[in-house]
């Protein structure tokens, strides 16, 4: 069947993965603004709530947000703080060299572009960082897993991005993630195709084979134009 769209997994596919202390994440955050002797324990709430909320989206595939992070560690949210918090991610969080090519090309071949993320971010800073990357008027929907229910593998969350890009079919949507079990298991049980673009740090899911492996993004379009040829 003829490929109508090609979903991308966002941290670790459309951004090369970067392997990240998340506590030491927290520490710089929280220096800039609270008082040394406060740094270590209101780090360690938010690196703790931060590590319950992913262990609900993995376990119980259940959403979360940043207000949910905030909230659970009991931490005020200021404006600074989340500015301060949005800096300290900013080196890693750039858009993959080879992407801005990959989805225009997509896009010249009449196939619908999206993104499907787990995340606790907010749309507006997920467009933030593709509008200064230059990819998001190469976008034709993009779900965000702080705005539903749900998170990767569960059905309902491909589906919704299926929606967001006008796609009626699974069976002519691709899915490229670097998550075995989140991207790849996920998209195929709900009959999407799944491309996996592995990386050392990420487990091992050995009870589902994707459609295809890349070594990186530059590796895409021969399976798509392979599979649209079929």
């Amino acid at each position: 069947m003829a490929v109508s769209a090609v979903i991308f997994d966002w941290g670790g596919t459309l951004t090369p993965w970067h392997d990240i202390e998340l506590g030491e994440m927290w520490r710089r955050i929280c220096a800039a603004h609270h008082e040394p002797d406060e740094v270590e324990a209101v780090a360690k709430a938010l690196l703790d709530a931060e590590l319950e909320l992913w262990r609900r989206g993995r376990d119980e595939h259940r959403s979360a947000t940043l207000d949910d992070l905030f909230a659970l560690a009991g931490v005020e949210p200021t404006e600074a703080l989340l500015a301060t918090q949005f800096e300290v991610w900013t080196p890693h969080t750039i858009i993959d060299p080879a992407a801005p090519a990959l989805l225009a090309g997509l896009r010249e071949r009449g196939i619908k572009v999206g993104v499907l993320s787990n995340t606790m971010w907010s749309r507006e800073w997920h467009e933030r960082i593709f509008a200064r990357d230059g990819v998001l008027e190469l976008l034709d929907g993009a779900v965000y897993s702080s705005e539903i229910p749900w998170t990767k593998p569960h059905a309902e969350a491909f589906r919704a991005a299926m929606d967001a890009v006008g796609a009626d079919d699974p069976a002519g949507c691709v899915f490229v993630g670097d998550r075995p079990y989140d991207d790849i298991h996920g998209a195929k049980a709900a009959g999407l195709r799944g491309v996996l673009v592995p990386n050392s740090t990420v487990p091992a899911y050995d009870s589902v084979r994707p459609d295809a492996t890349i070594d990186g993004l530059d590796g895409l379009m021969a399976h798509i134009d392979r599979w649209a040829a079929a």
